[in-house]
């Protein structure tokens, strides 16, 4: 709006806008249409027109754009928050009367008094401003105060600037459009609505700091509540200039305490508090009083659990549940006041973590990254995640190899990588196509070093050309049955069986039991990235939660779900919002799942897995993989506590380990059971321990058809 020239322009709107608060004061707005040859002096007033309504604004204060809370599984530990702005509302009675009367006596003395307008207030303000030429002067009511500041958060939320300037733009039209409207709020709510709508809605101090509750946790750690004179006062004061009168700014101290005081005056003035309360709080240092509380967000002060916070955030911008457009979903995580309970076990997490960590500390020279993922059978819950990174989403990770925000541990869509070649952690995948094909793990297969491809031909693969592959130690073992290949994970075995069945029985099988690729737009088994010979000896891309999740069937009786990181949702209301759904269903016979299981136990007592035997002697159901020297593996479970995978190597490039030392122990050929195996272990024993799982030892019964 165009500024006023002369002080001729200035009396004559100081005149104008003392007879329009009179009107509106006594009740007779209407009188301002009757007057349109005065509102030419001032061509702001046509911002008026549209503003004799308050029709499509809302004052409710439980809309009020809040933050949301990310709970571990305990439905206690606080992962993080997010918010757009810091707030939490709470009711007028949850605000001590201390504080309602400091921002009385600080901002409007006659609140009780007027209907919305201060009349004596606005008319001093502008004869000082306008008339006198002295210095500002504000006069709005808390009232007008609530009104401009919900006009604003509107603009926001409409992602509108225009009416956003508009709201808090220095002009008459706008000191009027709040009048107005004032007016109009007095009539519909009560003076403690009004108070209540304000304190919860004021800015409080710098940054994103909103409203009392938040105030008096970051700079006292207590409550609305439970406020002193001396804790409201301070924060009565911070209204007036949020930047200049934060008193976590220790610049700002020495003038935050004389803010403090004057609001103390003002309170005495008004016999709110006696003259001893008063003596007493103006006698005690600022600082004396301050226990300042972090105020960081998100889930780069999240600690161990930041990846899995990653993970939740991820899925919540990805979930329709949330909202149409990802634009909206992370609009309703920001304001919406949503309290997250996620599926996150604070004692598997922190395991997760340590064990990575364990394994190859953060500063390795290797730089190899150790990621572990572990899911609850039968649910889908995911439990948490290892890695051996610090998590942190600022520039300085660009340049510091032990900092990170991509989570390894999950698909490229939800902030992961591009997955590991899992090796030979796929081989039970073959076996449950195997019998899923009619076949028993003893039948004896004739085993070669060379396969022609097209004699792994079905409708979706037609080969030419070749494959050569060997055993690890070389050559073949001709005969063996599936149960001996996969306890000496032999790979010409794997390729026999895929010969009688077909690679599509393969690939159909894994897609059953939970198995996708974690690349972006090539998630599909079938995807020209995974489906080919080479497949059946794990050279694919997949996330460690991935495979946790298909041994996670193999745990459950052949229960597949899709992994979920929320429980449930509450927002601001009190109400439940729809969360992704893990879908667990049978997705093989029980007795196939049991038959693998066996073959599993087996590799662990007499083949590759020892090294993932667990303590007290606890049955245990794993396999080891390595994938051409570059990647290091092992996948297992507990029946109903757990499934873990772990993958080792370098999580961006392949690298190989040859001849590497890590973490102090050399080896001229590494192997999965050298290094992820007891990495595996380490998780495991300690998240069992943490939980007191009791020994279960009569999963993993073969059934009688699957062992002719």
């Amino acid at each position: 709006m165009p500024k006023k020239n002369s002080l001729t322009a200035r009396r004559a709107l100081a005149l104008l806008l003392a007879y329009l608060t009179l009107c509106i004061a006594g009740g007779v707005v209407v009188s301002l249409m009757a007057m349109p040859a005065v509102f030419g002096a001032n061509n702001a007033a046509k911002a008026l027109a549209p503003s004799l309504t308050v029709e499509g604004i809302d004052f409710d204060v439980t809309s009020l754009p809040q933050k949301s809370t990310l709970y571990a599984s305990d439905g206690k530990t606080v992962i993080a928050s997010f918010y757009a702005q810091n707030r939490e509302v709470v009711p007028i009675k949850n605000i001590s009367v201390y504080m309602q009367r400091a921002v009385v006596a600080r901002e409007d003395r006659r609140f009780f008094e007027h209907a919305g307008v201060d009349v004596q207030g606005v008319l001093r303000a502008f004869v000082q401003t306008y008339v006198a030429k002295g210095d500002t002067q504000g006069g709005s009511s808390l009232t007008q105060q609530y009104v401009k500041n919900v006009l604003m958060v509107k603009a926001r939320e409409d992602d509108d600037p225009i009416a956003e300037y508009h709201a808090s733009e220095d002009t008459v039209a706008r000191k009027l459009r709040e009048m107005l409207i004032a007016v109009q709020m007095e009539k519909k709510y009560s003076k403690y609505e009004i108070l209540q709508g304000y304190l919860n809605i004021a800015q409080f101090g710098s940054g994103s700091l909103y409203g009392v509750e938040a105030a008096a946790k970051r700079y006292f750690n207590t409550t609305a509540a439970n406020l002193s004179v001396v804790q409201a006062a301070t924060i009565a004061a911070i209204t007036k200039n949020p930047e200049k009168y934060d008193p976590s700014i220790e610049a700002n101290q020495k003038t935050s305490e004389e803010q403090r005081n004057i609001v103390l005056d003002l309170m005495l003035q008004e016999k709110f508090i006696t003259k001893a309360q008063h003596d007493k709080a103006k006698a005690t240092p600022l600082k004396d009083t301050l226990n300042i509380q972090s105020v960081q967000q998100g889930c780069q002060v999240a600690g161990d659990a930041a990846f899995f916070c990653s993970y939740v955030t991820n899925q919540i911008l990805n979930s329709k549940e949330f909202g149409n457009t990802a634009q909206a979903r992370q609009k309703l995580l920001n304001e919406g006041g949503l309290e997250i309970y996620t599926t996150m076990d604070v004692n598997a997490n922190n395991a997760a973590m340590k064990a990575a960590r364990d394994t190859i500390p953060v500063d390795d020279p290797t730089g190899f990254e150790v990621t572990i993922a572990a899911v609850k059978p039968g649910t889908g819950e995911v439990l948490g995640f290892g890695i051996n990174r610090i998590y942190d989403a600022t520039d300085a990770a660009k340049t510091d190899p032990t900092r990170t925000s991509i989570n390894y541990a999950v698909d490229q869509k939800d902030g992961g990588g591009i997955g590991f070649n899992v090796g030979s952690t796929w081989k039970p995948i073959n076996m449950i196509a195997w019998m899923l094909q009619g076949h028993s793990i003893n039948e004896s297969l004739r085993t070669y070093t060379s396969y022609a491809n097209s004699s792994f031909n079905c409708s979706k693969f037609s080969g030419h050309g070749t494959w050569s592959l060997h055993n690890s130690e070389g050559g073949t073992v001709s005969r063996e049955t599936p149960l001996q290949g996969l306890i000496k994970s032999h790979n010409t075995t794997q390729a026999s069986m895929t010969q009688q069945i077909g690679l599509c029985a393969i690939a159909d099988a894994a897609k059953t039991v939970g198995y996708h690729n974690a690349i972006l737009g090539q998630e599909d088994v079938y995807s020209a990235n995974s489906f080919n010979p080479p497949m059946i000896i794990g050279s694919v891309q997949a996330s460690p939660l991935t495979m946790a999740n298909v041994y996670a069937t193999i745990a459950a009786n052949g229960v597949e779900c899709t992994p979920i990181a929320i429980k449930k949702v509450i927002k601001q209301n009190g109400k439940s919002v729809k969360v992704p759904s893990a879908n667990c269903h049978q997705a093989i016979a029980p007795e196939i799942a049991q038959t693998t299981a066996y073959a599993l136990n087996q590799g662990v007592l007499k083949g590759e897995a020892k090294a993932a035997q667990l303590d007290n002697n606890r049955k245990t159901f794993a396999k080891t993989g390595t994938n051409e020297q570059t990647y290091m593996l092992t996948a297992g479970f507990v029946p109903n506590q757990v499934a873990a995978f772990v993958a080792v190597g370098n999580a961006e490039v392949q690298e190989s380990f040859s001849g590497k030392t890590i973490n102090g122990v050399s080896h001229g050929t590494w192997y999965g059971m050298y290094i992820a195996s007891p990495a595996w272990k380490e998780f495991v024993d300690t998240y069992l321990a943490a939980i007191n799982a009791p020994i279960d030892s009569d999963y993993g019964t073969p059934a009688e058809q699957y062992m002719r």
